[in-house]
């Protein structure tokens, strides 16, 4: 798990969602080609991030702690520990917490 003390950003309502979602910069100040960031982020209980599109990076979540749904599309997608969510560009992503107490904790990697 990341340092919790580590800096990071507090995101309230993203994307339209509920809530606040933790974010830490895993990469260094420049991330190398091809890729545009890799991300650790904590959705708080009864949290969501609102429906987005992959406009600049394709995306890889990979779920560590917790369970939720993802939408891929408008698809349901069950989310729990060891869960991969491909999202190529263009393609849209919704994430609900499923639980009213507990972060739902994943990566993000972006990449070109």
């Amino acid at each position: 798990m990341w340092n919790r003390a580590r800096p990071h950003d507090r995101r309230e309502r993203l994307f339209g969602g509920r809530g606040a979602v933790l974010v830490w910069n895993l990469c260094a100040a420049d991330p190398q080609p091809p890729f545009g960031a890799v991300l650790a982020c904590e959705l708080e209980g009864g949290g969501s991030v609102g429906t987005h599109q992959q406009q600049e990076f394709a995306e890889v979540l990979i779920v560590l702690e917790g369970a939720g749904v993802a939408r891929v599309d408008g698809a349901p997608m069950p989310l729990q520990p060891g869960v991969v969510v491909q999202l190529a560009l263009g393609r849209t992503l919704a994430l609900e917490n499923g639980s009213p107490e507990g972060p739902l904790r994943y990566l993000i990697v972006k990449s070109k």
